[in-house]
């Protein structure tokens, strides 16, 4: 992601802080201001570090104000990929949450305006837990040169189902071929270990017959010993010890939506089409028990509308509530039953997407004369009344990107080539904002992998804890071995505290913070293994945590646009995305990796 605002126009840095209009909270709508900084800090809007910012009020801190540098806040808790404050992609309750990072850092653009999802590509930060998930940066894919249709209900079957056979006409009827035909390559990497290397767990081939152009993959969720994959219409959970397949499920279409995380008690709502034609909508939810891999309640919802119609789908789970956000509604049901819970909500400004944790936060568009949802606000939300608990307004002309953290309160805003990263207190108050300087920071969210189901807490390359934010640069793009490094950014102050280098040829992202360290991914490079690493509050040199094997590193570096979870000592690595040449390619193609001692 480029950088904000900042001393290159349009490009640059995190835009530095800005200015909110007084009264940015209120324990309902309508929407106000941030309120004033505590004595001795300086306000600014979006752009300057010192500025007041717009409307006038000096005195204020505020998020969107005058275009200038300033770099991304992030959560003052442990981070999006470990804390249990933190919402997180791909994860768990926040015993065993994932969130995002990745090894290759790419240049990325600030993500044109979307209007609550109604525009593709917005990109931000995710939050997390205490498992990670990284999202790895990546190369081009290949297209399969098939389509296809499928049947009715859900089925779940055992690992020792072999599942329908393909037709050769990308039905996705194939299911998960499991790591069977792949433990003789990894008993031969392993037996180039060096030292000090772990281990290649187990490897794994797609296995399912995708439809033309491939198929997103949605996880890795992890459920006690168990890793959860979603991609076409099958869902499979298989042994995070070893790889074995422990359940699959059908699905009666193509998957097309899923939050970052599950109930504390491994339930799931995955979003689903209404049919199999290609302009199907993705208007229907199922629920799935990720420990057994059985199908619960299922039911479609109504949309409608330009704005509906033609948004993309945001979904979060806060305690037993999924919301499904789109630019002009959000509709929430109970996971564990399917029960409406609420709806659209009274007034011109509703939420267009939450970030999952156990704090519901929510980004809202305001619909305006000119109709255009320019207007924005992030508002805690009871997630099963729907009430408006408090509300911060955002400056007219910046839209919520992502949410980074939801304790502490991070929020990655945008506005057109501009970007920035505000910090709220508890109460929905203005915290802080971070001032980036002239380095240059990557992110990547998985809206800029997947092409349907747009979170807003599924960011990659941000960590945190309750004292500091840590964000990766972006390596230069004609470095032939491309290096970075992470820099620790004071919650309170915005400022960079210290700087990391990564080694010589490898690229580090955060994941998350576990123990006061700073877990980070640290990418493979050419005949070097990735794996682990961290970092005291103090910076400093990183120390590998778990090192993969250097004969694995070409493997490791196959997973190109790949997310990354780590929990327990293991590392699982799995493709974003799946497609091929042809069938065969698409099937054989590894989709999943682990490494481990």
């Amino acid at each position: 992601m480029a950088q904000p605002p900042g001393q290159q126009p349009p490009q640059g840095s995190f835009g530095a802080p800005y200015d909110p209009p007084p009264e940015s909270v209120q324990p309902s709508p309508p929407p106000g201001y941030g309120s004033a900084p505590p004595p001795g800090r300086t306000a600014g809007p979006y752009g300057a570090p010192v500025q007041p910012g717009p409307y006038g009020t000096p005195a204020q801190p505020g998020p969107y104000g005058v275009p200038q540098p300033g770099p991304y806040s992030a959560p003052t808790q442990p981070g999006p990929y470990n804390a249990p404050t933190q919402p997180g992609p791909y994860g768990y309750p926040p015993s065993a949450q994932p969130g995002y990072g990745y090894p290759q850092q790419q240049s990325q653009q600030p993500p044109p305006p979307r209007g609550g999802g109604f525009f593709k590509g917005g990109r931000g930060v995710v939050i997390g837990a205490v498992l990670a998930v990284v999202l790895l940066a990546g190369g081009g894919i290949w297209f399969a040169t098939s389509g296809g249709d499928d049947d009715s209900k859900p089925t779940a079957r055992a690992s020792t189902d072999p599942g329908p056979g393909t037709n050769g006409g990308g039905d996705g009827k194939a299911e998960d071929r499991g790591t069977h035909d792949l433990g003789a390559e990894a008993d031969a990497l392993n037996a180039q270990r060096r030292p000090g290397e772990a281990k290649v767990l187990w490897l794994q081939e797609g296995g399912v017959d995708l439809p033309r152009n491939g198929s997103d993959v949605y996880g890795p969720w992890i459920a006690g010993d168990t890793v959860v994959k979603a991609m076409f219409r099958t869902v499979s959970g298989y042994s995070v010890a070893d790889g074995s397949r422990k359940w699959s499920l059908r699905m009666p279409s193509s998957l097309c939506a899923a939050p970052s995380q599950p109930t504390a008690d491994g339930k799931i709502v995955f979003g689903i089409k209404t049919g199999t034609a290609d302009d199907a909508l993705c208007n229907s939810l199922q629920m799935v028990d990720l420990t057994t891999g059985k199908a619960g309640w299922r039911k479609t919802y109504r949309r409608q509308g330009a704005w509906d119609l033609l948004s993309d789908v945001s979904m979060a789970i806060n305690g037993d509530t999924v919301t499904v956000g789109r630019t002009s509604r959000t509709d929430a049901f109970r996971v564990s039953d399917g029960a409406v819970l609420f709806g659209e909500l009274p007034g011109n400004c509703q939420p267009f997407g939450f970030a999952s944790g156990p704090v519901a936060i929510a980004a809202t568009s305001c619909q305006t004369a000119a109709d255009d949802h320019k207007e924005q606000q992030v508002q805690r939300i009871d997630p099963v009344t729907g009430k408006v608990q408090w509300t911060y307004k955002v400056k007219k002309g910046w839209e919520v990107a992502q949410f980074y953290s939801v304790s502490p309160l991070v929020v990655s805003l945008k506005q057109e080539d501009k970007w920035a990263i505000i910090v709220l207190n508890e109460n929905g108050t203005y915290r802080s904002q971070l001032v980036g300087g002239t380095d240059d920071y990557g992110t990547k969210c998985g809206g800029d992998l997947l092409t349907e189901g747009k979170n807003l807490d599924n960011c990659l390359g941000v960590a945190a804890d309750d004292r500091m934010v840590y964000l990766a640069t972006k390596p230069a793009e004609d470095d032939l071995t491309p290096t970075n490094k992470v820099v620790a950014f004071d919650l309170n102050t915005g400022q960079a505290k210290w700087k990391a280098a990564a080694p010589a040829g490898q690229t580090l992202m955060p994941i998350r913070t576990e123990g006061g360290r700073l877990l980070m991914y640290l990418a493979a490079g050419k005949n070097k293994g990735g794996g682990i690493a961290s970092l005291p509050p103090t910076g400093g040199t990183p120390q590998m945590v778990l090192r993969h094997p250097a004969a694995a590193s070409a493997v490791e570096r196959g997973f190109f646009d790949s997310r990354v979870a780590y929990q327990n000592g293991r590392c699982l690595l799995m493709h974003a995305r799946i497609s091929g040449i042809d069938d065969e390619d698409e099937k054989s193609m590894k989709s999943m990796a682990g490494f481990g001692s």
